[in-house]
């Protein structure tokens, strides 16, 4: 075979690959029809279902279903509800501050250490992601046989030896909404220190060189060049460990089971045992709508505060 017979076969041998590609710019909703079918129905029917059955008197127990507003009727009529909406509220908060200020703690510790080339910096970031890859019920028995108040417990054990009275860390009810936290915050820094270590990766040093140049020390810099730098980062982590916070209940439900009382009942361990232990499948299905409303208004709120890109950019 020739050049020029070598160079004809290789024009055609790319010809349909060019012509795919071409079919793929000019209609591109077709190749992406059956993605959309396979996120709606694994994605959206399953959030209409549970609107269509916050609308019907719907149990686990069977019996005929006709369309009605009682469930509706009966979450705002629930005494309970507001005690359960600030339970979800300060341990929605609290595990929200907690991973955002250790995740940026430690994503700050590695980056400085990488730059230093101090040993161990992987062997860190390998320690705080085990604990994000444990499931939330064994989350809940780690920190349950930590805080347990018999002889055994580690915590207290502790205590004992350096002569301080034990603590009800579990049946104090001010005390155990502090632990679910603790454990919550412990298992979901991980997620945060990512977040914040790729957003750290991609701030151009050279602002951190014309900084110390003009005599900024370590928190002037971390100040006026970390923090707006990432500010689109925490906003985002903001709205992604809210929404997994919400919907957080086996962690809670190993731990604690939601007291003593309703300490620690939040609003995602309610609608469990609205539907798995009352059989409720009506009252649960609006309670799911609840958390699904305040997701979105808390999403809107804080994309609300992302910074905009320019008209012209």
């Amino acid at each position: 075979m020739t050049v020029s017979e070598a160079a004809i076969a290789g024009r055609r041998g790319s010809m349909p690959r060019s012509s795919l590609m071409r079919r793929i710019e000019e209609n591109p909703f077709s190749w992406l029809l059956p993605v959309a079918i396979l996120l709606g129905v694994f994605y959206l029917y399953p959030i209409f279902d549970v609107l269509r059955l916050a609308f019907t008197n719907a149990s686990l127990r069977g019996g005929e279903e006709h369309y009605t507003v009682d469930s509706f009727v009966a979450l705002i009529a629930n005494p309970a509800l507001p005690d359960i909406l600030w339970t979800t509220f300060v341990f929605t908060a609290g595990s929200v501050i907690g991973q955002q200020f250790f995740g940026l703690g430690i994503a700050v510790l590695v980056m400085r250490g990488e730059r230093r080339r101090l040993y161990g910096m992987t062997a860190l970031r390998t320690i705080v992601l085990i604990a994000w890859v444990i499931p939330g019920i064994a989350n809940g028995l780690i920190w349950q046989m930590l805080f347990s108040e018999a002889p055994f417990g580690a915590i207290n054990s502790v205590l004992r030896m350096m002569s301080i009275q034990p603590v009800a860390w579990l049946s104090d009810p001010g005390i155990a909404m502090i632990s679910a936290i603790v454990s919550n915050v412990w298992r979901g820094t991980a997620f945060s220190m990512i977040v914040f270590y790729a957003a750290l990766k991609g701030i151009d040093p050279t602002l951190y060189e014309a900084a110390s140049v003009d005599g900024a020390n370590g928190w002037q810099r971390f100040r006026f060049i970390t923090l707006p730098q990432m500010r689109a980062a925490i906003l985002v982590n903001s709205i992604l460990i809210t929404i997994a916070t919400l919907n957080t209940f086996d962690a809670i439900i190993s731990l604690t089971g939601g007291g003593p009382g309703r300490a620690t009942e939040v609003l995602s361990l309610y609608t469990f045992n609205t539907v798995f232990r009352n059989l409720d499948l009506a009252g649960g299905s609006v309670l799911s709508v609840l958390m699904l409303v305040i997701s979105l208004v808390l999403a809107v709120g804080y994309a609300s505060f992302l910074p905009r890109r320019e008209a012209n950019e």
